[in-house]
């Protein structure tokens, strides 16, 4: 795969209440990601960019919510989401970063 392309494939991390309990919980990482994104890509651009082993990639496209404002309805755009679930042993800290 293209090294231009891992490194752009993932956006930013998601840090909510519930992605740490999944780190907690089931050693799992959630990425926003870019919307043409495939798994193999994702797993690529994790192992390459943080050094981790990655066992699985679970993907989920969020619908973007629909907004009241005072010219009308307006929406925001739809992403993709991926679950990283990471080797025993393994993590990836952002507080670092």
């Amino acid at each position: 795969m293209n090294n231009e392309r891992l490194l752009k494939v993932l956006l930013q991390p998601v840090i909510t209440e519930k992605t740490a309990g999944l780190g907690e919980s089931s050693n799992q990482v959630v990425f926003k990601v870019l919307p043409g994104a495939e798994k193999r890509e994702i797993k690529a651009a994790v192992e390459k960019l943080f050094g981790v082993e990655v066992l699985g990639v679970r993907v989920v496209n969020a619908k973007g919510k629909t907004r009241r404002t005072r010219t009308g309805l307006g929406k925001c755009s739809d992403w993709k989401k991926a679950y990283v679930r990471l080797a025993p042993g393994q993590d990836i800290d952002f507080t670092t970063v």
